[in-house]
């Protein structure tokens, strides 16, 4: 008897327990702001979007700003990135006269020179008017080894859903009745001239919870996309199914990977017609093929035989010997506490591999020669960000970049084992005179050291009176590194502002542990190292309350959400930009549930009883004093949910908190997709902040 209650008490308690999940889903009264191009809900954001521009448009400073930053933008001075195909250099440019952008051509002598001339391949603007579209170019990928066939990706005001459309570079017009994709969260990869996978909405069924493909087919050039062949199906439950091929001078490859949850995957390799499961652990990031050499990376130790493999290492075996069972990896890095691989990148010959110790750049050069690896550490400048740009797969020749706070921009060739050769650099685009960057630590919570850049004056008072701008993510394994932003230096460290970027756990800066250490029911960590870097500033008198903003976007809204409903008093400025910010439903809406491994699942009670403690949407309070929040989102974000800023506001003006809020009708994730978008986002930003912090 005693058990038979004891059972019928523990339903009752689920039943209860799930009753009280959907009270709290189902009552909320802001849902009908999710309705992205409901009615109701535009006319909602245009009230609101007219009352911040009447506000932030109407300050001295803004229309100085807006010009400065779109002149920058604009700038004829800017560095056009390489991207090396074949035997062409291609580009993405877009200015005063190319709103939408143009994509384009050059040899790499011509490209080399001062001011290349460049073959237009694709206007956009002009494809725009002749179709009547707001399309956003996004990419191009191209048919190895000549490309002389690309597949163009474009999307309506640039949400990540896009069409593919087949272009021949030669003609430089469409294939008619080519390999053309529907709109959807997907895309093709080049088998052969014929042949491509194609992963994509395929009608009910097909997607994810996520909204990403879970299917893989083959499509045979001159076929319907509906008699493509089915390769592999993945489960609802996962966050995406793809198949791709990974092309080297040696040979090429066919890769299956079915994405489970954001950090966990199986991968398959198609030999003969047979899908062969990789051995590797479902955590691991599956690298490339170098030299017929299969690499990966681990996120956590692995034993295999016996050894042991190191969490962060980057390993590698050769593809044959392990098809016939061979498990001995070779060890190409294996980063230590405060160092971690951010990326890397293969020549003909060379292996590229960009590393942080303790948060400063470094790249190092590896040869595979007679069965193992020899590395040469590349000669760079210390105290700045140096990044592989551009690879060229048919020689030895690559382009690398390198900048900091102060530094501007440079952009530096190699060719083929000479030194590096300068060949474009940024002007100086604000005066970085009697300006220094420190790398300065304190310590969070639980002792744990985090580390955080800080760009100020060498003198100035040390009485709190300092606007500051502290920026932090804490997310998805991303590293917050030093970079050159003329729009940084110009709206606000010339004008006297001091900007802090801060080093949280949940990035990457010390590798997967760093990552992982902030992870679901750990979340409040990174907003403890953030809470903590904001205090240390203010102990050091470098700033106060009064004067200190913050600012994040995407996982760093959330970041700054949670961090200003926990601690309000430590700001006068945050700027909350295309957030989470409604922790309950996030798994819900769009792409919310493939993230659902970095903060845990809303709807187990067990999850939402650590994440209903910071989500922003829930810890609001009318007796609570806020800083007066800036929001900035779009419409046309189709990764993170508008719904999230919109209600958040909503629900903080019903409560009596003042806030701003702008959302831009396109933009995708981005929140903008011309220089004018851009130029006025920044402007309105530094406006704001300016406004709060003078």
């Amino acid at each position: 008897m005693r058990s038979r209650f004891i059972i019928l008490l523990s339903i009752l308690m689920l039943l209860l327990s799930v009753n009280e999940a959907r009270s709290q889903e189902y009552t909320d009264a802001y849902l009908w702001l999710e309705e992205i191009e409901g009615e109701k809900a535009l006319n909602w954001v245009e009230d609101k979007n007219k009352a911040a521009l009447a506000v932030l448009k109407a300050q001295p400073m803004f229309e100085e700003t807006y010009q400065k930053v779109l002149e920058i933008l604009n700038s004829d001075e800017r560095i056009a990135y390489p991207q090396i195909r074949g035997k062409y250099i291609y580009n993405f440019w877009q200015d005063g006269n190319n709103e939408r952008g143009i994509w384009r051509r050059t040899t790499l002598k011509e490209y080399l020179r001062p001011s290349p001339k460049w073959e237009i391949l694709l206007d956009i603007d002009k494809l725009c008017q002749d179709e009547g579209e707001l399309w956003v170019y996004q990419w191009a990928a191209g048919l190895y080894p000549d490309y002389s066939r690309y597949v163009v990706y474009l999307s309506r005001g640039g949400s990540d859903a896009r069409v593919g459309r087949e272009f021949d570079a030669s003609s430089k017009q469409f294939v008619k009745d080519g390999f053309n994709l529907p709109e959807a969260k997907g895309y093709l990869s080049w088998k052969d001239p014929n042949t491509v996978y194609v992963q994509t909405d395929f009608g009910e069924g097909s997607l994810t919870e996520s909204g990403y493909p879970r299917i893989a087919k083959r499509w045979k050039r001159g076929t319907p996309l509906s008699q493509a062949q089915t390769i592999f199906e993945g489960e609802t439950t996962d966050v995406s199914a793809r198949c791709y091929v990974i092309n080297t001078p040696e040979r090429q490859y066919e890769v299956i990977g079915r994405a489970m949850t954001f950090y966990t995957s199986h991968v398959y390799v198609i030999e003969d017609g047979r899908h062969i499961k990789l051995d590797i652990p479902e955590d691991a990031d599956f690298g490339r093929f170098f030299k017929n050499q299969m690499l990966v990376r681990l996120k956590s130790d692995w034993t295999k035989g016996p050894r042991t493999y190191k969490q962060g290492s980057l390993i590698s075996i050769d593809y044959d010997k392990y098809l016939q069972g061979d498990r001995t990896f070779t060890v190409i890095v294996e980063p230590n506490e405060r160092s971690n691989i951010i990326s890397f990148a293969n020549t003909r010959n060379l292996f590229l591999v960009g590393m942080l110790n303790n948060v400063r750049t470094e790249l190092y050069k590896y040869r595979f020669e007679n069965g193992g690896w020899r590395r040469e550490k590349v000669d760079v400048p210390e105290l700045g960000t140096l990044s592989i740009i551009a690879t060229d797969e048919q020689s030895d020749q690559y382009f690398v970049s390198y900048a900091g706070f102060l530094t501007p921009t440079s952009l530096y060739y190699v060719a083929d084992g000479q030194n590096m050769q300068k060949v474009k650099s940024l002007p100086e685009f604000f005066d970085t005179n009697g300006l220094e960057v420190k790398q300065l630590e304190t310590f969070s919570k639980d002792g744990t050291r985090v580390p955080y850049f800080l760009v100020q004056p060498k003198e100035m008072n040390t009485d709190g009176s300092n606007p500051t701008l502290l920026y932090g993510y804490g997310g998805f394994e991303i590293s917050m590194i030093p970079y050159y932003s003329g729009v940084l230096g110009t709206a606000w460290l010339e004008k006297g502002g001091l900007y802090a970027i801060a080093n949280i756990r949940g990035g990457g800066e010390f590798g997967p542990k760093w990552h992982q250490a902030a992870l679901k029911e750990n979340r409040q960590r990174a907003y403890d190292d953030f809470i903590a870097v904001a205090e240390d500033l203010i102990k050091r008198k470098i700033t106060s309350p009064r004067h200190l903003g913050i600012m994040g976007g995407s996982n760093g809204g959330l970041l700054v959400g949670a961090v200003f409903t926990q601690r309000p008093e430590l700001f006068n400025a945050v700027v909350c930009q295309v957030p989470l910010l409604d922790m309950r439903r996030y798994n819900k809406l769009l792409a919310g549930a493939s993230w659902m491994a970095e903060y845990g699942n809303p709807d187990i009670p067990e999850e939402w009883a650590y994440i209903k403690k910071y989500s922003p949407y829930h810890n609001l309070f009318p007796d609570k004093k806020y800083p007066q929040v800036f929001f900035y989102t779009s419409t046309r974000d189709d990764r993170v949910h508008p719904g999230h800023a919109r209600k958040m506001v909503a629900k903080m003006e019903d409560m009596g908190h003042k806030v701003y809020y702008y959302e831009n009708m396109e933009g995708g994730h981005a929140a903008a997709v011309t220089n004018k978008q851009r130029a006025l986002k920044e402007a309105l930003t530094y406006t704001y902040l300016w406004m709060q912090l003078k």
